[in-house]
């Protein structure tokens, strides 16, 4: 059993249905996607600005460009991912970032 969350959302994201993925969840309050397999997915036109990505697997994503800023990132990891001109939460520094960039570690967010 896979400790990943697999449900419609993530698999609309991994299939690249992006506009279907946005329409889906344009009203929603919050975006649920903790614990979920983002391995290898192309996220550079999804609105993610205030997803909760606790315990996502982004190895490998296309995060560029991406809005992270009111994004929940603890214990999101970020392996290889590309991450150019995308924004961070204000509460995860830059070098948590950059360890998960290139050793994989989870995120650790400063306390608010």
């Amino acid at each position: 059993m896979s400790k990943f969350k697999e449900g419609p959302l993530v698999l609309m994201l991994r299939d690249g249905e992006v506009e279907q993925f946005n329409a889906s969840t344009r009203k929603t309050e919050t975006l649920d996607l903790s614990n979920a397999n983002l391995r290898g997915a192309d996220l550079r036109h999804v609105d993610l600005h205030k997803a909760d990505l606790r315990g996502a697997y982004c190895h490998s994503a296309d995060l560029r460009g991406v809005d992270l800023s009111q994004a929940n990132l603890e214990g999101a990891s970020f392996h290889r991912a590309r991450v150019s001109g995308a924004y961070f939460p204000a509460n995860v520094p830059g070098e948590e970032i950059k360890m998960s960039l290139e050793l994989g570690t989870r995120i650790r967010c400063r306390p608010a």
